[in-house]
């Protein structure tokens, strides 16, 4: 017992001096799982579940730190609790990272949020902009950590319960907006009963801005392995895929949109083919995908109805039940009557 606080020092010491490995070894983990979501799904779900762990130890840290220092008769260095703080924020944030990386539509409004993500990992691992700038301010700090969480459990919650992406939103989003109530109600303590409503009112502001802009985040263990905008599909395979294609080619048989969508085994979800011309949506598709194959699920819908004046720039949109966007299929529609 005597060498405990000596060891404590001296893993303090070392976490100053490299800052980066913990970030390193998060990032290490988090492409470790992306690929295990396809091959070994049992251990990738073990991976998110001791992320969501560190997530528990990080809410109950008061209530635990209290239960050690009365059963030990010991108090638990306040610097190895920033530091462990510190510690669950990067290896939660290079975590997910991966993930959000590849599955982001990065001429959208999926940028805002994984760059906000990229951002806070930066954030993380910089001592003087964690220590001296975020954590003084207490509202970044908990918006700082309600992003994280709410990364996590989207990353998460498909693996280990095989949510569909829909399901897995709401619940993450529910979950962050309950577990930031007690860190907004730390800070700000409930004096009256004024003070109590506005607190339920900021967090119901949270997760009301949030389902608002749910198309501006990535559908984490959704990706698109192949696209093509074809004339025809034969034995599961599209044609050459097409950026621009004449108006009377589409008029005798139509365009065919196919996706092949990554998921985790075990996970059935609903996707849409949204089509539209110069931004207005003239059809929705539905389409059942199931996880587990590792060049994706194979979809595709056949578009035939087109408008009388099909001439101009569409774009195929494939998204989630929600609205979430997996990614999108650009092509145009030339006129070649006057040929």
């Amino acid at each position: 017992m005597p060498h405990i606080p000596h060891i404590v020092q001296r893993i303090i010491e070392l976490l100053k001096r490299y800052p980066g490995i913990i970030a390193l070894g998060g990032f290490l983990s988090g492409i470790g799982s992306f690929i295990l979501v396809d091959r070994q799904a049992g251990l990738a779900s073990w991976v998110a579940v001791l992320m969501l762990v560190s997530w528990i130890w990080l809410m109950l840290e008061n209530t635990l730190t209290g239960l050690f220092a009365r059963t030990f008769n010991r108090e638990i260095p306040q610097p190895l609790l920033r530091y462990a703080t510190q510690m669950i924020h990067q290896e939660s944030l290079f975590f997910v990272l991966p993930f959000f990386f590849i599955t982001t539509t990065w001429n959208s409004g999926q940028l805002v949020f994984t760059g906000l993500l990229a951002a806070a990992g930066l954030i993380s691992i910089i001592d003087p902009l964690y220590y001296r700038w975020l954590a003084p301010r207490r509202w970044l700090f908990l918006a700082l950590h309600t992003l994280t969480l709410f990364a996590a459990l989207l990353t998460a919650l498909p693996i280990i319960l095989h949510l569909t992406t829909a399901q897995s939103f709401k619940l993450a989003l529910i979950i962050a907006m309950a577990l930031s109530f007690p860190s907004l109600a730390s800070s700000f303590p409930i004096n009256n009963w004024r003070r109590a409503v506005a607190l339920v009112l900021v967090t119901l502001s949270v997760g009301g801005g949030g389902w608002l802009v749910r198309s501006w985040v990535p559908p984490a263990t959704l990706w698109m392995t192949d696209v093509a905008v074809s004339t025809e599909v034969q034995n599961r395979q599209p044609g050459a895929s097409l950026k621009e294609i004449a108006a009377s080619r589409i008029s005798s048989s139509g365009l065919y949109a196919y996706t092949a969508i990554n998921a985790p085994r075990g996970l059935n979800e609903r996707i849409y083919h949204v089509w539209q011309k110069d931004g207005q949506e003239v059809d929705r598709i539905a389409l059942d995908i199931h996880g587990g194959r590792k060049e994706g699920y194979r979809a595709w819908t056949h578009k035939q109805n087109f408008p009388p004046n099909p001439v101009g720039k569409w774009q195929v949109r494939v998204l989630t039940e929600d609205g979430q966007m997996i990614g999108v299929l650009r092509f145009e529609v030339v006129d070649d009557t006057a040929k």
